[in-house]
């Protein structure tokens, strides 16, 4: 089954082709660094990231470049408010952001280009644009000239002819037309500036990943991912620019996530709504390094997973209690899986129907999780492909009396599969399970059943049930199956 790609710009789903077989170039729209980072701008960061582990998985070389937007208002405002440099605010997030992206376990991007360390290429590139007609100066400033691109509005449907008339526009008597945009921007006093032509300033916004993209994956590149929110205008001003400049395609495939929610009032908003976009300006953020604190970095990738990334995402007060819940499932399927298959007892050689049929399951499985993202990287329907496994391996061992040496083999086939699964989505199923499950704990555990056993046997119940509450009130559940008593970590 081919991948087939949701193309923001055609408005319909497309296989996918890259530009060169087997390496795919992909631009993910990165962090402007002011603050730290929340929960519904890692949806954008994990939904790109997990687009380039499939792709990984499925044989191409990613060149993946997520940018670091390091000068910019919101940056210049932070500063001003707290009495320090726009430097000191952007240095510190930067740093905050590349920590909390390695706690949440996200893969380093090829590049992390920062605005403020390509500004001899923004200033070359608006030049560039200025010679040809598309932008002009007006005391210090640069706009690109909106009437002067015929294709503008081809990804958001916002025409310029709206635009020019609509009220969304900054009244500003420099430009020519009201939609004119900043290309570059004359430093005004305390703010930071670099030498150009037209005198101190600083780049634009928009120019930034126009300048960035086309340095590291060239004129034209595979897929440009970011939230749905920067379609109109980032997005469509990113296009204006480059292809305006270059006459060629900018990016082929247009990907764009949907906005994480929340409900009820939002403080500081005077109103309520029964669904409204998460952000800093509302005061309804929940930064990611504050939930680290209570939930695992699994716990908050598998809910941003759970809705198809182009689908808005609700967060719940118990969003994440339930995805903390989910995990533990997998987790516990794992670790039974890898323990009951690495048992020396004497067990059956022939294999029976069930184990069969449990056989079957892996191949169901994968075949499941690799249709589902080959269909628009559906993660709600791979991860149903998981959970169906899991469920399968559950109602297994619940009704197996014996395991053959097969069953054994196969088990440990399928904690291998939930691992490799897991891992495509970025769950990071192995090293939990090592970290929590090394030999010596494995070891000591197994005297401690053995204790509660040898206790139950001669009756004294009041042992057993002390082992038993006291693991429990350490966070791990013991369960007496047909097997055996087997022993779990309860993981948030």
């Amino acid at each position: 089954m081919p991948l087939k790609i949701y193309n923001s710009l055609t408005k319909r789903e497309e296989e996918f082709i890259p530009l060169e077989d087997k390496h795919v170039k992909m631009y993910n729209c990165g962090p402007t660094v002011y603050d730290y980072f929340h929960i519904g701008n890692a949806r954008n960061f994990i939904a790109a990231e997990v687009i380039r582990r499939y792709l990984e998985y499925k044989g191409y070389k990613v060149t993946f470049i997520q940018n670091v937007t390091d000068v910019e208002d919101k940056i210049i405002k932070r500063a001003n408010d707290t009495g320090v440099t726009p430097d000191q605010v952007a240095q510190k997030y930067t740093d905050a952001y590349f920590e909390d992206m390695k706690n949440l376990g996200i893969l380093e991007p090829t590049f992390s280009p920062k605005a403020t360390e390509h500004i001899t290429e923004i200033v070359e590139f608006v030049r560039k644009l200025v010679e040809k007609g598309l932008a002009y100066e007006a005391d210090g400033d640069v706009y690109y000239d909106l009437a002067k691109f015929e294709g503008y509005g081809k990804l958001s449907g916002q025409r310029f002819e709206d635009t020019i008339a609509g009220a969304r526009v900054e009244v500003n008597e420099k430009k020519h037309h009201p939609a004119d945009f900043d290309l570059w921007k004359k430093s005004k006093s305390g703010e930071p500036g670099w030498d150009s032509p037209w005198g101190p300033g600083r780049p634009g916004w928009h120019i930034e990943c126009s300048v960035m993209s086309s340095k590291y994956l060239g004129e034209t590149f595979d897929i440009h991912s970011g939230g749905n929110d920067l379609i109109f205008p980032h997005h469509e001003n990113e296009i204006a620019q480059s292809e305006g400049l270059t006459g060629k395609p900018f990016a082929r495939y247009w990907v764009h996530n949907g906005m994480l929610q929340t409900g009820g009032k939002v403080e500081g908003a005077g109103r309520t709504a029964e669904t409204i976009k998460m952000s800093k300006s509302l005061g309804n953020v929940k930064p990611i390094r504050e939930l680290l604190k209570t939930y695992s970095p699994n716990a908050i990738r598998l809910f941003l997973l759970s809705a198809h990334y182009r689908s808005p995402l609700d967060l719940r007060n118990d969003s994440l209690d339930e995805a903390s819940s989910a995990v533990e499932r997998i987790l516990n399927c794992v670790s039974m899986t890898a323990r009951l298959s690495a048992q020396e007892d004497i067990k059956p050689d022939n294999i029976s129907e069930s184990e069969k049929e449990l056989n079957n399951s892996i191949g169901d499985a994968v075949r499941k999780f690799e249709e589902s993202m080959d269909s628009d990287f559906n993660t709600p329907g791979a991860l149903g492909a998981i959970f169906e496994l899991v469920a399968f391996v559950n109602k297994f061992t619940s009704e197996s009396q014996n395991i053959s040496t097969q069953g054994r083999a196969i088990l440990e086939q399928i904690s291998e599969t939930l691992v490799k699964l897991c891992g495509i989505l970025g769950l990071n199923i192995k090293d939990r399970i090592a970290g929590k499950e090394d030999s010596l704990v494995d070891d000591l555990m197994k005297l401690m059943i053995e204790i509660r056993q040898f206790a139950r046997e001669k009756k004294d119940w009041a042992v057993a049930d002390k082992i038993r509450d006291g693991l429990t009130n350490s966070g791990i559940k013991l369960e007496d199956t047909r097997e055996g008593t087997i022993w779990k970590i309860a993981l948030k």
